[in-house]
């Protein structure tokens, strides 16, 4: 699939400072895309762009907290002002509940044992702040000739995967708050695309793998550069280009 023209489109990232998103600005920003940092962290959220434009790119920060109503309020009153439209939107931004520990050690999420408020607290990032702030979006993501919105997902998130018994997650524990939240992205993304398909806007979710990130403390295996490339791939979609479906590096991911 073609990429379309880059120039002069606009792109918020959530959770844009570091990581994946961070590695999907660099990316995107090279391709000539003006980058909206989106990050809880003020400062974490200005030295990233400030780093995206010492590279050359064009980028702004805005505290963004997609828990945070209010901040999403004015990052879309920002973006209104400021363009008068938004061409990509990346919900990047993710917590796994268990702090900075590898999914191989989240014991904390086995489901008969699991902390009910750690399951919302992880819900209200990964799937309710993702209806939020798309939602508030919209209106800037219809004046776009070619909207596109990804949703970082998981690997974890696919059902087929993990109940496969000889599958690549069956050494790790089970896990009743990041991966089901990952499952549930990875429906509401199916649910907007079907919504969104008349309008033009394409709705993907995205499987970067096992991305080294702090999320999981460093313990992945691929490069936030690597983790990247299907988002930006995805971000960059032409009018022909799938939407409501799950894809990694490699092609699809079963749902």
């Amino acid at each position: 699939m073609n990429e379309h023209s880059t120039s002069h489109k606009v792109a918020l990232i959530t959770g844009a400072n570091k990581g994946i998103g961070r590695a999907a600005a660099d990316q995107l920003a090279a391709l000539g895309m003006t980058i909206l940092i989106g990050a809880r962290d003020p400062q974490r959220g200005a030295e990233a762009a400030t780093s995206v434009r010492a590279a050359g790119g064009d980028a702004h920060a805005l505290t963004l907290d997609v828990t945070d109503q209010s901040t999403i309020d004015q990052t879309a009153t920002w973006i209104d002002q400021r363009f008068g439209h938004l061409d990509v939107l990346i919900n990047n931004a993710g917590i796994t509940g268990s702090g900075q520990v590898s999914p191989r050690d989240a014991v904390d999420q086995i489901p008969s044992t699991v902390n009910l408020d750690m399951v919302r607290t992880v819900f209200e990032t990964n799937v309710f702040g993702v209806i939020a702030l798309t939602n508030a979006l919209l209106p800037l993501l219809r004046r776009s000739p070619s909207p596109r919105i990804v949703n970082v997902s998981s690997g974890g998130g696919s059902l087929t995967i993990a109940a496969n018994p000889d599958g690549p997650l069956t050494d790790l524990p089970a896990s009743a708050a990041y991966s089901p939240s990952k499952t549930a992205l990875n429906a509401l993304t199916v649910q907007y695309a079907n919504e969104l398909r008349k309008d033009g806007i394409l709705v993907n979710a995205a499987a970067p793998g096992y991305v080294a990130t702090d999320i999981n403390n460093h313990s992945g295996f691929l490069t936030p550069t690597q983790g990247a490339t299907v988002l930006v791939h995805l971000a960059t979609l032409d009018g022909n280009g799938p939407t409501g479906g799950f894809f990694s590096a490699e092609g699809p991911v079963p749902w």
